[in-house]
């Protein structure tokens, strides 16, 4: 396999894309937020201080995707033409699902894996009064679909669309 982000002197650089293929591609990630059942209840009933938990985790999952090029070194601006963030409250754990759009020349993996790790680090930001052991895990990409390697998808998780 060649690694196409050293240049000739090996040093990093960002992949030119230029020659490759406009097509539609969808990234899938999730990340979950460990808690306590009481602080679960606190998001579900509404009786979280900051506000609303969901509501705000939502936009600013939204709100990285749209800037992930300027926290990924190497990653590059992508024009997104759609982000959605879902939850799943269960048990100990809030379960954030953030999926990626866009027509382009490079895959938005990097758009949804940062959506769902931003939109985390606000539940645990929203409930940190609440408990500060909450434990942000699994961040991990499910689904990718579009450009030349194709659909990924684990098959070793089942997650809800």
């Amino acid at each position: 396999m060649e690694f196409t982000h050293f240049n000739e002197q090996g040093r990093a650089r960002m992949v030119d894309v230029t020659e490759k293929e406009i097509t539609d591609r969808t990234a899938t990630a999730m990340a979950s937020v460990r808690m306590h059942p009481e602080t679960l209840e606190a998001i579900r009933t509404g009786g979280v201080a900051k506000g609303d938990v969901l509501a705000v985790a939502q936009v600013a999952g939204i709100m990285a995707a749209k800037r992930t090029w300027e926290w990924i070194p190497m990653c590059h601006p992508v024009a997104l033409t759609g982000v959605d963030i879902r939850f799943s409250l269960a048990g100990d754990r809030v379960d954030i699902l953030a999926t990626a759009r866009c027509k382009g020349e490079t895959g938005v993996e990097m758009e949804a894996l940062t959506a769902a790790s931003a939109a985390a680090l606000t539940v645990y930001d929203m409930c940190k009064a609440l408990q500060r052991d909450m434990e942000i895990t699994d961040v991990r990409l499910l689904e990718k679909t579009g450009g030349k390697s194709g659909t990924f998808r684990r098959e070793d998780l089942t997650w809800r669309k």
